[in-house]
């Protein structure tokens, strides 16, 4: 698979753009699609890759999509120093207790974080051979979100998918 649902793309390129990132961090970048979409957008910075399928670096040949790719497991993940980090329907693909210690490590570090996640119960298994596909948490809305994941000052929801902007300037 390696995409996401798109009808929050748009809002989150335009974030990026506004904030004046210079740095970002996409955090199981799949096929690589918020690298396409700034680069797309004429948004040009240094954008990183976290992807934990080995198979997704080549198949979607993310070595020439970004400034560097980490095959890692974003949970095992100790540096976060980004102007942003992305995180594009990515933690639903955990526990609600990792999602919370992978975000308490980045709002230490990173100035501005971007969830985009589904806030329906959306039930997704492993596809294609990767465990890393499945949904752990089924039950994210918009306001568990922001219940759940401190710093967020800013949202977008949409029909399927919703899209959260962090501020962790004041730390």
């Amino acid at each position: 698979m390696g995409t996401s649902h798109p009808e929050s793309r748009p809002w989150i390129v335009n974030k990026i753009d506004v904030s004046g990132a210079e740095t970002v961090l996409d955090v199981g970048a799949g096929s690589g699609t918020y690298s396409d979409a700034l680069k797309r957008a004429g948004i040009n910075l240094n954008i990183e890759a976290v992807e934990v399928w080995k198979p997704y670096i080549e198949e979607f040949d993310l070595e020439n999509k970004y400034d560097k790719v980490y095959e890692q497991d974003i949970r095992d993940r100790t540096d976060f120093n980004y102007d942003v980090v992305i995180f594009g329907d990515i933690l639903e693909h955990m526990t609600e207790e990792e999602a919370l210690a992978v975000w308490d490590k980045v709002s230490k570090q990173a100035k501005n974080a971007v969830i985009a996640i589904p806030i329906i119960h959306y039930h997704q298994p492993a596809i294609n051979g990767n465990p890393y596909e499945e949904h752990i948490t089924e039950d994210w809305t918009a306001e568990k979100v922001v219940d759940t994941f401190p710093g967020i000052v800013d949202s977008w929801i949409g029909n399927i998918v919703g899209a959260f902007w962090a501020d962790f300037s004041d730390k």
